[in-house]
């Protein structure tokens, strides 16, 4: 028989670490099942503000410095002589003199001069419905071109205002026909070209059509008689227009000038005289409707239109009517007519007032708003309008807070225009005097682009357009600005819970080195220690390299142990607050408190870090660290707050694993199994596994071994044998292998009937899970290692074990064929590599000696 030295050198204690060899499908498998474990836990949670705002109600900003979320607005806030079109060229005065119509007369005259202005008596005043809106504009506002009188015929005109001039649409039939024989060019008269107020809503949209087309082919006749030599033009002789016409190009533009001077009086002008008149909300929201796709159709939208400032003078008056539907509507064309300056502000603080209430989410989204905010974001110069893109992003920030916009927003490309957008707030360097403007805008962005990230196509998106760099710079530049960072790391929070995305964060280098600064710059927090331990958690779950590279980062260490301490102190002190307030009723205590929640989350990252073989020898050697986790053991109780007794068991289960002579849980080993009991007696199914597994570690000594038969908690091992948990099985099974290699204690153990409790648990679990299978073959190894007769050491079970190791050691029989190809490999792995070599010796052994054959000493697992 080979000497106890030789036994306990060849003997294989639970868990020992394995051979570094090239891994194979059977330990991938069984990384799943070791003793080291990544810790779960649930993302924090982010309350829903219970209003729409542009800063939350926890904005560490000062009431001066950040943007105000409520204002009025009403039509002062535009600024209506910057509506105005500009050249940009100063433009020299013409010496042109009109030539006046003395009488209506001179048929012979070719001069189509525009109407005057309807007379305020003849205009029909507002209802007193519609007086309650807002105050009634002049109707006189819309048409701006004067009729020079015949006695000021040195006089000008403005070159800038139109050749044509429709008649007022409040005179009668008679009237419009006999102003059109007096001022239309046209010798057919048969035609009106004026509609009135008297031709009915069905007829009239047709009716213009057909004058449109008509006036259109008589403008172009007259066009074409002007290039025959001789022929007299009677085109207008207008001195706006009067200039040297030398191509095609000039007249063409000319020929353009005036259908667009046509269009304008016959389809837009009657909206716009709708729009002053109009008492009716809903009325008033359909022709605004109408005029969008008059002024889209007539190819009006933008800076190019020449009655652009006409048009926003009397959309901006519609404002002071108290109506989300109409401000809706004026937005969406204010928007398209691309003002800037002012006007751009406030139609963005207007859209950010509609977005703001969450009732308005279904027009808005059938309104097509998303759009117009979008193109503004795409294409105004960040700079110079960045107030007005503050507002703007808000407005679409409270759209993605609802589920209807997120698929619209990511189809229209707005993750990559984001991104973009974000990157140019990068080069902003911080002595410029937009740096801190610009803060405000990054969370309203990030902020969006944390609701985009429930979409599976926008995380791909942010993946795949560099959304890690740019987060990171964004932090490291804005490292001191509270509320960006805590809205940065929310979102990185939520898209680290993503794999793809956590394994990109995982390979920026640069990011662990700015968590570092974030905890030390701002530890006392809360909201945003949590969150970045939370991340960190998530990068070093499943990731060896994310583990060393933070591990290795200067002061990291230190850092965590620091701020272990500081909310294990805020902890202790809210404990004792509420007992000295309540008494020892606990009912009023929240559990997880915020202190427990980032203890949770540190405690996370402290066990993911040690899986790593290097760092978690490191970190056992750490005795302040290991001193407070038995700290926590010690006051909390699992009914309390479970997830963090349970994370604290399972770091120190992982920091046990490591046998190194610096180890602090060896030093404190037996105040640990002290620590362990109360929880190995609970109720929590996860503690007791948690609490077995730390003594599966520990019970390699021999000090604990008997700290284990002391305190009788073999026999609790016994019974949890009977557990239909098969974690539970495989981790008790494992302190009593350990056991087992003691002759005596293995004795004991027999006493108690652990020989049948493992026939059972091998007949209910054998086949299905071979890593069990052959722990329970080695302790049944052990424990007949002085058998002299199998029937008197196994029991009447010993021909049923004969029987189920033979069947479980047939191939055939055993792989199930109904997995997958993969699957069926990799269980045929362990039972070939795990099982068989151990499963054959045992039953050598018990058919030797099962035929009273003398008894051979071999050496235990």
């Amino acid at each position: 028989q080979a000497s106890k030295t030789e036994n306990t050198k060849k003997a294989e204690p639970f868990y020992w670490l394995s051979v570094a060899e090239q891994k194979t499908s059977s330990e991938i498998i069984n990384e799943a099942r070791n003793i080291l474990r990544t810790v779960r836990t649930r993302r924090p949670f982010t309350p829903a503000e219970d209003q729409r705002k542009l800063l939350g109600s926890g904005s560490s900003r000062g009431l001066q410095t950040r943007p105000p979320s409520v204002f009025s607005l009403h039509a002062a806030s535009f600024d209506l002589p910057e509506s105005r079109p500009l050249s940009g060229v100063r433009l020299s005065p013409l010496d042109h003199k009109p030539i006046i119509i003395t009488s209506a007369k001179d048929g012979d005259s070719s001069i189509f001069l525009p109407k005057p202005p309807a007379a305020a008596a003849e205009v029909r005043k507002a209802s007193s419905a519609r007086a309650c809106l807002f105050r009634t504009a002049s109707l006189g506002n819309l048409f701006s071109a004067q009729v020079v009188p015949p006695d000021q015929n040195g006089e000008q005109l403005d070159s800038e205002e139109p050749a044509v001039m429709m008649n007022n649409l409040d005179r009668s039939n008679n009237n419009c026909l006999a102003e059109q024989r007096l001022y239309t060019p046209y010798k057919d008269e048969s035609r009106p070209l004026i509609c009135n107020e008297r031709i009915s809503r069905s007829g009239s949209k047709d009716f213009m059509k057909e004058t449109t087309r008509t006036f259109l082919f008589r403008l172009r006749g007259e066009s074409d008689q002007m290039k025959k030599p001789g022929t007299n033009s009677s085109w207008p002789r207008i001195s706006g227009w009067k200039r040297t016409v030398t191509g095609l190009e000039d007249e063409t533009r000319r020929i353009n000038d005036w259908e667009e001077e046509v269009f304008w009086h016959v389809r837009i002008v009657p909206i716009l005289h709708e729009l002053e008149i109009e008492d009716n909300i809903e009325n008033l929201c359909l022709a605004c409707t109408k005029l969008y796709q008059a002024l889209k159709e007539g190819n009006m939208l933008g800076k190019r239109f020449k009655r652009r400032s006409e048009l926003l003078k009397t959309l901006y008056k519609l404002v002071d009517i108290d109506s989300d539907p109409l401000c809706l509507k004026l937005a969406k064309i204010i928007l398209a007519m691309k003002v800037d300056g002012k006007n751009l502000l406030s139609v963005c603080k207007l859209a950010f007032k509609i977005c703001r209430s969450e009732k308005n989410d279904y027009i808005v989204h059938n309104d097509g708003l998303l759009d117009c905010l979008l193109e503004v974001l795409r294409s105004e110069d960040l700079q110079k309008n960045n107030e007005a893109l503050l507002y703007c992003m808000g407005a679409v920030k409270f759209m993605s807070g609802n589920a209807i916009f997120l698929s619209e927003m990511v189809n229209k490309g707005a993750v990559e225009m984001l991104l973009q957008l974000m990157k140019q707030i990068n080069n902003i360097k911080e002595n410029d005097t937009h740096f801190s403007s610009l803060g405000h805008l990054l969370v309203q962005l990030t902020a969006t682009l944390r609701n985009l990230a429930d979409l599976a196509a926008a995380r791909c998106q942010l993946v795949c357009s560099g959304a890690v760099s740019e987060l990171c710079v964004a932090l490291e530049q804005r490292v001191s600005d509270k509320d960006l960072c805590t809205y940065i790391v929310r979102t990185l929070s939520k898209l680290s819970s993503y794999n793809d995305f956590c394994a990109a964060l995982a390979d920026c280098s640069r990011c662990y080195i700015l968590f570092l600064a974030l905890l030390n710059k701002h530890q006392k927090q809360q909201d945003l220690v949590v969150r970045i331990f939370f991340i960190l958690g998530n990068l070093t779950a499943k990731n060896n390299q994310a583990r060393e590279r933070f591990f290795k980062e200067k002061g990291s260490v230190n850092t965590l142990t620091s701020l272990f301490q500081t909310y294990y102190e805020l902890d202790l002190n809210a404990q004792t607050w509420y007992r000295d307030r309540e008494g020892k009723d606990k009912n009023h205590l929240k559990h997880p408190s915020e202190a427990e929640d980032v203890l949770i989350k540190l405690i996370r990252v402290l066990a993911n870090l040690s899986i790593h073989p290097s760092v978690g020898a490191a970190l056992a050697a750490e005795h302040h660290i290991v001193e407070l986790l038995v700290a926590v053991l010690e006051n909390k109780s699992i009914d309390d707050c479970e997830e963090l007794v349970i994370n604290t068991a399972t770091a120190i289960n992982n920091l046990s694993y490591y046998q190194v002579k610096s180890s602090a849980v060896q030093d404190k080993k037996l105040h640990i199994a002290e620590m362990l009991l109360k929880l190995l007696m609970s109720d929590n199914t996860d503690g007791v596994v948690e609490a077995v597994r730390v003594f599966g570690n520990l019970s390699q000594d021999h000090e604990i071994c008997d700290f284990i038969m002391q305190k009788k908690i073999y026999k609790f091992m016994i019974a949890l044998l009977d557990s239909k948990n098969q974690d539970v099985c495989f981790s008790a099974c494992g302190v009593l292998l350990n056991l087992t290699v003691d002759k005596n204690k293995g004795a004991f153990l027999m006493e108690e009937g652990v020989i049948g409790k493992l026939f059972d648990c091998l007949q209910d679990f054998g086949p299905a899970d071979w890593q069990l299978a052959c722990l329970i073959c080695k302790t049944l190894w052990n424990c007949s290692e002085n058998i002299t007769s199998a029937a008197s050491h196994f029991g009447g079970g010993t021909d049923v074990l004969l029987m189920l190791l033979t069947s479980l050691l047939d191939e055939k029989l055993v792989l199930d064929c109904s997995l997958n190809r993969d699957v069926r490999e990799c269980h045929r792995l362990l039972w070939e590599r795990e099982f068989k070599p151990v499963a054959e010796k045992l039953l050598d052994r018990i058919q030797s000696h099962h035929s009273f054959l003398p008894a051979v000493p071999i050496t235990p697992f």
